[in-house]
């Protein structure tokens, strides 16, 4: 179990900011995502934990033994933290072996262990035939696996991965989560992961931790904050709804219900508790939960009138994006035909939407 809390702080000079790095973090064993954009501190705090960055106050504890604590003036250096950790720029030794690289992580352990816990890591992560040759030579995905292993042959008590996936093409990208979701399975450790990629919090995350401007904004199980957002700017960071301000302008408390002004309509949605008539609020809703249709004759109530400014294709379907900044997924759609129509009106279920 991990339990950290950190505070560090960059002061601002020439041409830079200043920045401060606050929170608390737990973590157990399973794969925890810190999700965020450029500049957030999710390295830093990988960092911090590392024990290659001083925080400036806090305290970090690893299995109930202190690796880091402020007060007391205790810092253990990196190498007596056990901490495996796998950088974004594999940070393997050029001059070396893939060998090579390995044995570096076992220095000082007897010969005979070496042998063994080498000969378990190629076969463990499929590197048999490819122990003598130098970083240069091997593929992205090969020096990955060699970098994972490299961070977990020493028994670490806790695994780091700075944006593990980056780089990599989908059948790479697809062969590393496979090779994590087994670290995940057969090390049972806490594992940190950062990224700022949607589909690899979902792939690998058993708990997110959404961090923005060096501070927690929500944390939980990944469906549940993504669903959910705790706040616009949480919501607006995930990009996978749509945000929009509304108006009060009826509350009925009986039928748990209110009515909502929005680009000069009004559409029904849920009962607001602690809201007044006329209070401006945000809501948020998933594209794929809106219903767009082309717009007919007559707008029926609880339909807003839109235009439609862009189609784009996916994988899995169309997203049809409108004016007033709404936007609608179609798993079934027609390109094509989608850009044919102009007009069109959407309905927002009252159950889709979530008051931020």
């Amino acid at each position: 179990m991990l339990k950290a809390r950190l505070r560090k702080r960059f002061p601002a000079g020439p041409g830079s900011a200043e920045f401060a790095l606050e929170l608390d973090l737990s973590a157990g064993a399973g794969v925890t995502v810190l999700f965020g954009p450029s500049g957030a501190g999710k390295t830093l705090t990988l960092d911090c934990i590392a024990g290659f960055v001083r925080p400036d106050e806090g305290r970090i504890l690893l299995d109930d033994q202190i690796l880091f604590d402020g007060a007391a003036r205790v810092s253990l250096p990196p190498r007596r933290r056990r901490c495996g950790y796998v950088f974004q720029n594999y940070a393997l030794f050029p001059n070396m072996t893939l060998r090579q690289n390995l044995e570096f992580a076992l220095h000082g352990r007897p010969r005979l262990e070496r042998r063994r816990r080498i000969a378990q890591m190629l076969e463990r992560f499929h590197l048999e035939g490819l122990q003598g040759r130098r970083p240069h030579e091997l593929s992205g995905g090969q020096k990955q696996r060699c970098s994972i292993a490299r961070a977990l042959i020493g028994a670490p008590r806790m695994l780091l991965l700075d944006e593990p996936a980056r780089g990599l093409d989908a059948p790479l990208r697809a062969e590393l989560y496979a090779t994590l979701r087994q670290v995940r399975n057969d090390y049972r450790i806490p594992i940190l992961l950062v990224t700022h990629d949607l589909d690899e919090c979902f792939e690998l995350g058993d708990d997110i931790v959404v961090v923005r401007e060096g501070r927690i904004a929500q944390s939980g199980i990944p469906h549940e904050v993504f669903d959910r957002p705790a706040s616009f700017a949480v919501a607006q960071l995930l990009g996978l709804h749509n945000l929009l301000s509304v108006e009060i302008v009826a509350l009925d408390p009986l039928r748990k219900s209110s009515r909502l002004r929005y680009l000069d309509c009004e559409i029904e949605g849920p009962y607001f508790p602690g809201h007044l008539i006329g209070d401006r609020v945000w809501i948020c809703v998933r594209p794929r939960q809106v219903r767009a249709s082309p717009r007919p004759g007559r707008v029926a109530p609880n339909q807003i009138p839109v235009t439609l400014e862009r189609v784009r294709e996916r994988v899995h379907g169309l997203r049809l994006e409108f004016s007033g900044d709404l936007a609608a997924e179609d798993s079934n759609g027609n390109a094509d035909e989608a850009r044919r129509v102009k007009d069109w009106v959407v309905e927002i279920p009252p159950a889709a939407m979530r008051l931020l």
